[in-house]
């Protein structure tokens, strides 16, 4: 009891300086464990700001670990309703076989969405799914003294030996990323240089950036160049841009399926032809007239769902949203449908894979860790994400195309009306 009655003071104590102000918020973890931290942090706050949090502080994180890998001035997690979608069926190069999805939302209706696109593509034989590019990119700025330098810079960086010996000191630093490409963007007398890397089973974010950071030196030290900015938006992170449209980033994934006539009408309540005019008017023309880098019902839905559920970046949904959904009646009378995922970034090591509920769904797709060999966990991660958004993007179609939106929303959405 004495013992308890010291360490009570001292988190009197160091609570009366954390009120006065003499400990900032931010350092509290230098005084005491970080459980402690979190504590008296909130408690901070909530006497700060005259109210009494009622629920941030119910939840089973581990405070020390995310700490130090995860979150800073931590005061408690906001939790999430967890959704299960499926059994899908995915014919993938790493994902073969039948998958609940786990599906992380606020928004009534989406789960169950998913659930009965889930459902008719495995009545359908599944989702064929492929992946035709992995990398991850960080393009820094430089500023050279005029165009006639700028090409030279750019005859160097295309010359073998440059790419070799950067490859060479990439390898050196990291045993988990390796340089694949460097492709150089001229405006004025600035130089872009978007570099592209093999991240493995890591999102690769964090690796890229220390690697293109090591690289940037190289390139001052034995060219001269003046570097600007480790990011000059060329990446591009977190930001639409026809760039991660075109030329792709994280992993460029394409999932498919034929959906038989009768599985629409029974499931769907629609019919191909119906389909094929709504995917056309809305997804295609629709999305072209409004100017949108993506060209899909809902494919951010499926993504940020998933990206939440299974430790991902959720911003990184800015890329995946660059998804183009297609639908065309077969010569048979059935339904074609694809999405083109051109720049999906997950990764299944790093981040907020390691925080324990986020565990728990990566191992419930069999995707924790790393895989064997390295980067296979998440190949296999983004054919299930893909084939997940294609299930999203038939069941929309398919509501629309029946006229079945908005009843839906009326009924699982439950607000507002």
């Amino acid at each position: 009891m004495e013992q308890e009655n010291e360490t009570r003071m001292e988190e009197d104590e160091l609570f009366e300086k954390i009120k006065s102000g003499e400990v900032s918020l931010r350092k509290i973890e230098k005084y005491t464990d970080a459980n402690t931290a979190v504590k008296l942090r909130r408690q901070a706050v909530e006497e700060m700001s005259d109210i009494s949090f009622k629920n941030i502080q119910n939840h089973n994180i581990d405070a020390e670990e995310v700490a130090r890998k995860n979150i800073e001035n931590m005061i408690g997690a906001v939790q999430i309703p967890l959704g299960v979608a499926g059994p899908l069926k995915v014919n993938g190069e790493y994902a073969d076989g039948d998958y609940h999805i786990p599906l992380a939302t606020t928004e009534g209706a989406l789960v169950a969405s998913i659930n009965r696109g889930c459902s008719v593509i495995t009545r359908s034989d599944g989702a064929n799914v492929r992946i035709f590019q992995d990398v991850m990119t960080r393009a820094p700025a430089f500023k050279v003294e005029n165009v006639a330098r700028a090409q030279e810079f750019v005859e160097w960086i295309k010359k073998p030996d440059t790419i070799k010996h950067m490859q060479d000191k990439i390898s050196d630093i990291t045993s988990h990323g390796e340089l694949v490409d460097v492709d150089p963007y001229v405006l004025g007398n600035t130089v872009y240089l978007r570099f592209s890397y093999d991240t493995k089973d890591a999102m690769g974010m964090n690796m890229v950036t220390i690697a293109t950071n090591t690289l940037v030196d190289l390139i001052e030290d034995e060219f001269g160049a003046d570097p600007i900015s480790l990011s000059g938006n060329m990446c591009t992170d977190k930001k639409p841009a026809a760039i991660n449209s075109i030329q792709g980033r994280g992993k460029t994934v394409v999932a498919e399926t034929e959906i038989p006539k009768k599985v629409i009408e029974d499931r769907l309540k629609s019919t191909p032809e119906e389909m094929a005019e709504v995917n056309y008017r809305k997804n295609l023309l629709g999305s072209a007239r409004a100017g949108s880098l993506g060209y899909n019902a809902h494919a951010a839905n499926v993504i940020a769902a998933m990206n939440i559920a299974c430790g991902q970046d959720t911003a990184h949904v800015v890329e995946g949203s660059n998804t183009i959904t297609t639908m065309e009646v077969t010569k048979y009378g059935d339904l074609y449908c694809s999405v083109t995922l051109p720049s999906l970034l997950v990764g299944t090591v790093g981040g907020g894979t390691g925080i324990g509920t986020q565990k728990d769904c990566l191992d419930l797709l069999g995707v924790a860790g790393s895989g064997h060999p390295p980067g296979s966990n998440a190949k296999k991660l983004a054919e299930i994400i893909a084939s997940s958004v294609l299930a999203g993007e038939i069941s929309l179609i398919g509501a629309q195309a029946a006229g079945h939106l908005a009843r839906a929303h009326a009924e699982l959405g439950r607000g507002g009306f």
